[in-house]
């Protein structure tokens, strides 16, 4: 845990070695019509469209393997950036989604079959591209017995078999409170286990109708007491309507669950048929955050506008206390 650096003047304001930060972002028009948020982005949130050999050869691989990634289907602002340096994030079991939450991209729907290969393809792609670290999602899949746990704990046994000294992430959905199927995917032991919070518990309703915060704080714990080596992380998106104070109770309710890595990004609206943006934080009120869950006592906070679950988490993984055991196996 880090000294605490900063002291609050008043109710919106605060002053620490960054200067004077206002605590309320920016607030967003709202079209009328259902349409996009309103306005031009701030600069800050402006990217290049993704273009480099690197690129384009990862995604020649995920076709020719006839993989899903997160990075596309949720329409990641960094994946110039990540596919540039050769990693990505695997969606595991489809492209269609059993939910509805109101900030997703990823198709809703009656999902199709499983395929029982994907977890070999997927141990076949890190290999073929190399990886030291690998990140490993899904869709919900609530009508599998076990949400779809089994394609997880098979991948990365096929990570560990084709890519020794490969580390894994997995970001898992909430398997509805199945803890059974908790066990399977930690028994597999990843290095990361990975569940986002998404937002603050007054906001459920709206953007995650079909989940439950207390669940998914629970499932941290449980993580946590499955598998003490496992690094816990969560991640959560600002500007949907939250208030600071609301950001620093979900930073205190996943330390108080025992939660090591915390991710932190601006909501950034993808259809006219999903929420729309309440406002923006600056990079300065980013900083701000990164500064109050390092004060809490995160071993890692990732948080900047454009900022995703799976930014930077190769270093993150070093974290992992098993990380030198999985080297050895190299």
């Amino acid at each position: 845990m880090i000294e605490q650096r900063g002291s609050t003047l008043n109710g919106n304001v605060e002053k620490n070695e960054y200067g004077t930060i206002r605590l309320e972002p920016i607030p967003v028009a709202q079209p009328d019509d259902g349409g996009l948020t309103r306005g031009r982005r701030p600069e800050w949130l402006r990217v290049k469209s993704p273009d480099s050999p690197k690129y384009r050869e990862l995604k020649g691989l995920f076709r020719g393997k006839q993989l899903h990634t997160v990075c596309e289907e949720a329409m990641c602002p960094n994946i110039g950036e990540c596919w540039g340096r050769g990693t990505a994030t695997f969606l595991l079991m489809g492209d269609t989604c059993t939910r509805s939450c109101g900030f997703c991209k990823i198709n809703t729907g009656r999902p199709g079959a499983l395929d029982i290969e994907e977890p070999r393809k997927v141990g076949e792609s890190v290999r073929a591209m190399n990886l030291h670290h690998a990140v490993l999602t899904s869709v919900n899949r609530d009508e599998q017995k076990d949400g779809g746990a089994w394609a997880f704990a098979e991948s990365i046994h096929w990570i560990r078999q084709l890519q020794p000294g490969c580390t894994v992430e997995v970001l898992i959905p909430d398997f509805k409170g199945d803890w059974a199927a908790l066990q399977t995917v930690m028994d597999a032991r990843p290095e990361i286990l990975n569940h986002n919070t998404e937002t603050a518990p007054r906001l459920y309703k709206t953007v995650r109708p079909q989940a439950k915060y207390t669940r998914s704080m629970e499932l941290l714990k449980r993580a946590k007491e499955m598998d003490p080596l496992a690094l816990t992380k969560s991640g959560i998106m600002v500007g949907l309507g939250e208030s600071w104070d609301e950001i620093l109770q979900v930073m205190d309710d996943l330390r108080a669950h025992e939660v090591d890595i915390m991710t932190i990004g601006q909501y950034l609206q993808p259809s006219r048929f999903h929420l729309p943006i309440v406002s923006y934080y600056t990079p300065a009120q980013f900083e701000q955050l990164r500064e109050e869950g390092l004060r809490r006592g995160f071993k890692w906070v990732e948080s900047g506008p454009l900022v995703r679950s799976s930014y930077h988490a190769d270093g993150q993984a070093h974290l992992s206390p098993r990380v030198d055991v999985v080297r050895r196996r190299d």
